[in-house]
């Protein structure tokens, strides 16, 4: 059996982005020739190698770039089924709806909890192999008591950040009662499910569930103890923002279609102890051929935004955050240092986490190395393989140095 070294330095770091403005230089943190020690899990020092301390063991970062592993705070990767087909059609020309979900939900009902794992495992593996390191799960393609408890529960085995999305469309069973349908999700769907979730969102727009419904359910989860979120405003201008703001939600999601009122919300939301994260998802707009959220807007304002995935099978069937950084600082606006730390600490925030999405001392050691001097390289090089490795709590999960 082979010793774990209790301390490992990585060394001879090109460009180390921190997270952390103390360490080093702009709002990312950045050191240069650099170096970081590993200890018990997490980041024991972070700085110039000239004063690096000793460690057990130590790994040749060989002049590239570390980052902190992304945080994809939105993501739906229990189902089963497929929506190619779907994906080809909107390509020739037919707009994005909400209810292409109803297609994924047939065949999530129809899968096997072995498959769902399965499944899920392998979304996480392959995140994973492109720098996440925290993923965020939710539910949604079940919508009936049952489906929705299993989705949760193959969830909360490949992730902690679980999310009860029961009210993510009006399920089949209830298109002519919706308002028996949030009965249900607010009723004994939420009883099942709410011990094995953290999270409580609703898919607040047209198609899916209005002002009202989606503060019924958010509230009726915030009861039993989950902290809310919102999908809102990605197929027009709508109540989510206003309504995550409202409750105080950790993250409004989507944002592709703002008020300067929601604009302005969301600034002054941001200035809260517990703020509202205005989260992007590039994916599901290149995915759907709609107009990118104006990221520049938003920062330039004040409010914090991050960016996710959103990786599902219907709008958006990517894992990979370092294509959303190269779409957001090609068609957002967003400069790269920037986009990183959106889709890094800014996604940690989005799930109300300090612990992770930077690399500074006790912070967890989930970090990436790249086959790049900088960071600067993953919007630079869009679409080419950077990940070198990735370490999940000091331990090596993916790759070679």
């Amino acid at each position: 059996m082979t010793d774990v070294p209790e301390s490992i330095l990585i060394d001879d770091i090109a460009t180390l982005v921190t997270n952390d403005p103390g360490l080093g230089e702009g709002r990312v943190g950045t050191v240069e020739d650099a170096a970081l020690v590993i200890e018990g899990g997490a980041v024991a020092w972070a700085g110039p190698r000239a004063h690096a301390p000793a460690a057990d063991a130590r790994v040749d970062a060989a002049g590239r770039c570390v980052i902190p592993g992304f945080v994809d705070s939105h993501s739906h990767i229990v189902f089963a089924g497929d929506r190619s087909r779907e994906f080809a059609a909107r390509m020739s020309g037919r707009p994005y709806s909400a209810g292409g979900i109803r297609t994924t939900v047939a065949a999530t009902r129809a899968a096997s909890d072995a498959e769902l794992l399965a499944g899920a495992r392998g979304f996480v593996a392959e995140a994973r192999a492109q720098g996440t390191t925290t993923l965020e799960v939710k539910s949604g393609y079940g919508l009936t008591v049952a489906d929705e408890e299993r989705a949760l529960a193959v969830a909360g085995r490949v992730t902690d950040e679980v999310t009860f999305l029961g009210a993510h469309v009006v399920a089949p069973e209830y298109a002519d009662d919706p308002q028996g349908y949030v009965d249900l999700v607010t009723g004994p769907m939420l009883d099942a499910c709410a011990p094995r979730a953290r999270w409580i969102d609703v898919f607040c727009e047209r198609g899916a569930f209005d002002e009202e419904a989606s503060r019924r359910v958010l509230t009726a989860g915030m009861a039993r103890g989950l902290l809310p979120r919102v999908h809102g405003n990605q197929l027009g201008e709508g109540p989510g923002v206003r309504l995550a703001v409202e409750v105080g939600a950790a993250s409004v999601d989507h944002c592709t279609y703002l008020s300067a009122a929601d604009v302005d919300a969301l600034a002054q939301a941001a200035k809260r102890t517990e703020p509202t994260v205005a989260t992007l998802l590039p994916g599901v707009d290149f995915s759907t051929r709609q107009s990118y959220p104006d990221a520049r807007a938003l920062i330039d304002a004040g409010a914090i935004v991050a960016l996710a995935s959103d990786c599902n099978p219907g709008s958006c069937f990517t894992s990979s955050l370092a294509f959303c950084i190269a779409v957001a600082v090609r068609d957002m606006g967003m400069t790269p240092d920037e986009a990183v730390w959106a889709a890094t600490a800014g996604g940690a925030l989005a799930l109300r986490r300090t612990d992770v999405g930077r690399l500074s001392p006790g912070a967890h050691a989930d970090l990436v190395l790249l086959n790049a001097p900088n960071h600067l390289y993953l919007a630079y090089r869009p679409g080419v393989p950077q990940v070198a490795a990735v370490w999940k709590d000091g331990v090596l999960a993916h790759g070679r140095p």
